[in-house]
């Protein structure tokens, strides 16, 4: 069915169509009334009725003129009619016609001489109502002008979905002459879109008589390949005067700027959202490993398929990075990558934890050596081999496709850490000015987190150095006593190195306990703690009280950096079998004894070492054999969600389970009390009397 038969109806046997009522004859009204040589009525339709009001049995017979033209104008009318009788004049024009209720109505007329089979003439007058006739041409040369002359593209389609009328603005939007598509489906003509979409939605409308407004279809027509446009369509069923379904009407509006600037909209939300992940989960923690996954994890997959984050090897050494020499090779180690999705190209990428040298020829020495992005925003076979680690890579990105990549460096305070690479394997649209930005907003907070992990982890791998080797001399087991003890560092760079314990012997079989804690961490607590444990020791020859050790101690404590520090110090005597201990404001220990619940000793908390001026109380402890004596630092017990009475009940509860080996019960107490991720570091002593042993 072409576009010469845009609504058929259904053929009857004589080939006449047979469509439904409800044309534009019916919206007209228009009456057929025939009249013989002499001017009488011999034929009269329904309309003819509705025009003048007349039925058939009262016109029927009668003469036209009298009835249907006022006395003034029957000359006029009764020369008309003769001319078309006598020679077949045709006249067509308005002229006014009474009705039956006596008013009279201007008509539109179409007259001519009608022949029968005997040589008889009639006349044949096709008349309408000429203010709907006026009104009507008026509508349709208003539709033609607006169809033929609006930018919007406008077309109709028939049952069938085939175009029978397709506007100017259309073809310009198509990209094609309206010749070429009339006739044709939408799926057909248009195959830069997706037809289906359309066709379905046309159906509906067909089927239902909904409207479906505004659907935004997106596309690259033939005559701008390769750049991306949008369409708003909207589809409308047709309708005749009588209700017969038509076919369906659709609009196209262009709103490729519409769409440009909301997808830009849309982008620039995308990437304030991914500023604002990173913020959020970049960073938690001071390791650099761990931040380094962060980053890959927060790219992907929002910026790219495939991640990958590499830093100078000499980054992780410690020391501040030197900058790349321009030419020449550069040392890498990988720390992460991250993927979408399963995909061939990750076998190019370094696995996390390896050490690459790579040339001044690679793209990402290249991102080093400059310090500034690299943008290979279409890869070409030819740039494979500058990305990928080795041959075999580049072919492993080849099959995977590789189409764009972007790498920017690591940059904090000044100093170039490495780089984060980024792939896009299945998105097709290349890296570009806006994701570089992104990109490198992204790197340089990555950046100086990862700075800071490194700078912590230097800190601490110092304060440990430190703190191992004062605390290098494990106690001696002292007279009538055994000893167990344990240390934990701070799992936090810049926390670790306060703590410290010791157990000495002092003249007269006794021994001295100490636990201390310095208020402050890193290695400045580290060294102000090996100046007290040496302060102690040197103090502990003298065998002074415990009180009297401590007044020393506040004073030495005075002119250190930091300057305060909790501490107890006891001194044990197994000929008196007792314990005489004093507390700078310290937690105070636990002593256990067989059958009885362990206690808290009820000591005097005094203030901390550093105070200076402050004194000290001793108090006196029975020591038996089969007692034992807790001493630890706040680091076991304290947390930030649970009140420390609570938690120094929980220590009393695991110190009353029965416990034979001191070891075991260290290790017991260190995995109920402490967190995995404790910010604190932890010394435990515990103390085990067992009396004198006789002398032979």
């Amino acid at each position: 069915m072409g576009a010469t038969d845009p609504f058929p109806g259904d053929v009857g046997p004589a080939g006449a169509a047979q469509g439904d009522a409800g044309g534009l004859l019916d919206a007209l009204g228009v009456a057929a009334v025939v009249l013989d040589a002499r001017g009488r009525i011999t034929l009269w339709s329904p309309q003819a009725e509705a025009l003048f009001g007349w039925s058939a049995a009262e016109a029927l017979g009668r003469l036209a003129a009298p009835l249907l033209v006022p006395p003034e104008q029957t000359d006029l009318v009764l020369q008309l009619f003769g001319r078309v009788i006598a020679d077949g004049t045709t006249w067509a024009g308005s002229f006014p016609v009474r009705h039956k209720d006596g008013t009279t109505r201007l008509v539109e007329f179409r007259n001519m001489r009608l022949t029968d089979a005997e040589g008889r003439v009639y006349a044949l007058g096709m008349a309408c109502d000429s203010q709907l006739l006026r009104r009507t041409e008026r509508d349709l040369a208003l539709s033609v002008r607006l169809v033929a002359q609006s930018p919007i593209g406008l077309a109709v389609l028939d049952t069938d979905l085939r175009y029978v009328m397709v506007n100017p603005a259309l073809e310009r939007l198509n990209g094609q002459p309206a010749g070429a598509q009339l006739g044709l489906r939408p799926d057909a003509c248009l195959r830069f879109l997706d037809t289906d979409m359309l066709m379905t939605s046309m159906r509906k409308v067909l089927a239902t008589g909904t409207p479906r407004l505004d659907q935004v279809t997106v596309g690259s027509p033939p005559d701008d390949p390769g750049t991306e446009h949008a369409w708003s369509v909207s589809h409308y069923r047709l309708e005749g005067p009588g209700g017969q379904v038509l076919g369906v009407a659709s609009s196209v509006l262009d709103v490729t700027d519409h769409h440009r600037a909301a997808t830009e909209a849309a982008r620039a939300r995308r990437r304030l959202a991914v500023i604002a992940d990173a913020s959020a989960t970049v960073g938690t923690t001071l390791d650099v490993d761990r931040t380094a996954r962060e980053l890959a994890d927060v790219v992907v997959p929002e910026l790219a398929d495939l991640a990958a984050v590499d830093v100078l090897d000499t980054v992780l050494e410690g020391r501040r990075p030197l900058p790349p020499v321009p030419d020449g090779p550069v040392r890498f180690r990988a720390l992460a990558v991250a993927s979408a999705r399963p995909t061939e190209a990750e076998r190019a990428l370094d696995p996390a934890g390896q050490l690459a040298s790579y040339d001044a020829e690679r793209v990402i020495t290249r991102c080093v050596t400059t310090g500034r992005p690299v943008l290979l925003a279409r890869v070409r076979p030819a740039d494979l081999p500058r990305i990928a680690a080795d041959e075999d890579g580049a072919e492993a990105l080849a099959r995977a496709g590789l189409r764009s990549y972007l790498g920017v460096p690591l940059i904090a305070r000044g100093d170039v850490l490495g780089a984060v690479s980024l792939y896009r394997v299945r998105n097709d649209a290349p890296f570009d000015e806006d994701d570089v930005v992104l990109a490198v907003e992204l790197a340089a907070r990555a950046a100086v987190c990862i700075d800071n992990a490194r700078s912590y982890q230097s800190e601490r791998r110092t304060a440990l150095a430190l703190q191992r080797h004062l605390m290098s001399e494990a106690p001696a087991q002292p007279t009538g006593m055994a000893i167990a003890h344990r240390y934990q560092p701070a799992r936090a760079a810049g926390e670790v190195g306060g703590d410290w314990f010791d157990a000495l012997a002092v003249a007269g079989d006794k021994t001295a306990l100490v636990v201390g804690d310095v208020m402050g961490s890193g290695i400045n607590a580290a060294a102000t703690m090996g100046q007290l444990r040496t302060t102690t020791r040197a103090l502990a020859d003298l065998d002074l009280e415990p009180a009297e050790v401590l007044r020393h101690l506040d004073h030495a404590a005075a002119g250190l950096d930091p300057a305060f520090a909790t501490c107890v110090y006891a001194v044990y005597d197994p000929h008196a079998g007792e314990c005489r201990l004093a507390s700078a404001g310290h937690l105070p220990p636990v002593v256990v004894r067989p059958g009885p619940r362990p206690v808290l000793v009820d000591l005097p908390t005094g203030a901390p070492l550093g105070v200076g001026g402050v004194p000290f109380e001793q108090t006196v402890v029975p020591l038996h054999p089969g007692d034992r004596l807790v001493l630890y630092t706040d680091g076991l017990v304290e947390t930030r969600d649970t009140a420390i009475d609570r938690r120094l009940d929980c220590l009393v509860d695991l110190l009353a389970e029965p416990h034979d080996d001191l070891e075991e019960l260290c290790d017991h107490l260190l995995a109920a009390l402490r967190h995995p991720h404790d910010h604190d570091d932890v010394a435990l002593l515990i103390a085990h009397a067992t009396g004198l042993t006789p002398r032979t």
